[in-house]
């Protein structure tokens, strides 16, 4: 009888640094985009995002709601270790929101944010990647 081998991946120390300080900077970026949305007031706003003033405030506030919610899921479950696999979940709907924020901002030709938002997708997808595959955070 053949005995199976049971290899156990373990995840570079680099990689675990590397997911934490993506999350860390998804978290930031997201929650103080959350904020500024959801609280600065639309005129005020818009000098610093011209779409939000071409919008109702119920369609802002919600974004910003959204952009509050991704950034507190893509760290506090994997800090917490309160159910972590909602890192995961966060991670994709953070990817899913960049990839709905860049057409929106490209059919509008708003095309001078879309790096920003380069940057958010591409971190989005590595913490999906790292936490989903390679690093993932076991429960409490």
């Amino acid at each position: 009888m053949q005995q199976q081998s049971s290899i156990h991946y373990v995840p570079s120390k680099a990689l675990r640094i590397g997911l934490w300080v993506a999350q860390v900077a998804a978290f930031g970026i997201y929650v103080f985009s959350g904020i500024t949305k959801f609280t600065t007031p639309i005129p005020e706003l818009s000098q610093m995002m011209p779409w939000t003033g071409q919008y109702s405030e119920n369609f802002v506030r919600f974004i910003g709601l959204v952009d509050l919610a991704g950034g507190i899921g893509i760290l506090l479950p994997s800090l917490t270790r309160i159910l972590p696999k909602l890192t995961v979940l966060a991670a994709l709907g953070c990817t899913v929101l960049q990839i709905l924020a860049i057409a929106f901002h490209a059919s509008r030709d708003e095309f001078m944010v879309l790096p920003f938002n380069a940057v958010l997708i591409s971190l989005s997808i590595f913490v999906l990647w790292g936490r989903h595959n390679k690093a993932q955070i076991a429960a409490r």
